[in-house]
């Protein structure tokens, strides 16, 4: 079990587009492990990206509402109905705030040997769902918040032990 260490607020990697997966190799099986290791190896994970571990590839994995899986090269489909609920990050620990969603989310990728695959939810899993492909093209939720719920948010986040390293 290889559990990689989390990459935080700061980190470039998290603030760059994600390079598209061109090969199916042993190499991709083997990062698809580590982040299903990452994401599994702690309570409360509902998704790791592959550059929340310092790697510049479009590969998510996720564990919400009973579906344990991962996509390379997802393409993002959302509804128009939203829901607003408290979301957090691994990249940004400790700290939730309500967070904008679509109600309803579908990936459209690839799993780990090349064969096509689509993922689709309500509630939970859409907004995990997004949040990881977010991560892909170098966004963080806290990018979506508005108004006083954004300045709390930086306020909590310029406070934060782990901030000030």
């Amino acid at each position: 079990m290889t559990m990689r260490p989390i990459r935080l607020l700061g980190d470039a990697v998290l603030r760059s587009p994600a390079d598209p997966v061109t090969s199916f190799d042993a190499e991709l099986r083997t990062l698809v492990t580590d982040l299903l290791d990452t994401l599994l190896g702690a309570p409360g994970r509902a998704g790791v990206a592959a550059p929340q571990i310092g790697v510049s590839a479009r590969v998510f994995v996720y564990d919400a509402d009973g579906q344990v899986g991962h996509v390379v090269n997802p393409e993002l489909e959302v509804s128009e109905e939203l829901q607003d609920d408290d979301e957090g990050c691994l990249s940004i620990p400790g700290l939730y705030f309500p967070t904008p969603r679509a109600m309803h989310a579908t990936v459209r990728g690839f799993d780990q040997h090349g064969e096509p695959l689509t993922v689709g939810g309500s509630g939970f899993l859409a907004r995990a769902l997004q949040h990881e492909t977010d991560h892909l093209d170098g966004k963080l939720y806290i990018d979506t918040l508005r108004g006083d719920t954004r300045r709390q948010a930086l306020r909590e986040i310029r406070a934060a032990a782990w901030a000030r390293r």
